[in-house]
């Protein structure tokens, strides 16, 4: 699904993700991974940059044996900058949490890579953050 790049556009995330889950009957914790998409998608406006349409792009993919959820963004900037402090956080942070401690909360992974087009040119980037059922 192509999100337009706006303020708004984490909570959007949110709106559409909760209702997509429940209704394909997805047996993890909807709140939260809706509230994980709300933050790759957030993290991608504040952070990324939109691809030249003005838009981002949130995938849901859940994985047929283990029911894995994964929820995948791109956007048009090529790096995670700061990504081993974001990834390697706890759910006991002190100070303050950044948006992505959602997914150590639900213990999750996250990742990243270089996006490329069909040429293999580097088109922007994709975060992953992959969920749990349980």
């Amino acid at each position: 699904m192509s999100i337009v790049a706006s303020a708004a556009a984490g909570l959007l995330a949110r709106q559409r993700v909760r209702p997509w889950l429940t209704i394909g009957h997805w047996e993890g914790d909807v709140d939260i991974a809706a509230r994980v998409a709300d933050k790759l998608v957030d993290n991608a406006v504040s952070h990324g940059e939109p691809f030249p349409d003005g838009t981002i792009t949130l995938r849901l993919i859940v994985n047929a044996e283990s029911r894995e959820l994964l929820i995948e963004v791109d956007d048009a900037f090529r790096d995670f900058l700061g990504f081993v402090e974001v990834a390697n956080q706890g759910i006991d942070v002190k100070g303050k949490r950044c948006g992505l401690w959602w997914v150590a909360r639900c213990n999750g992974h996250l990742a990243w890579d270089v996006k490329t087009d069909e040429d293999g040119e580097a088109v922007g980037k994709t975060v992953q953050a992959i969920l749990p059922v349980d």
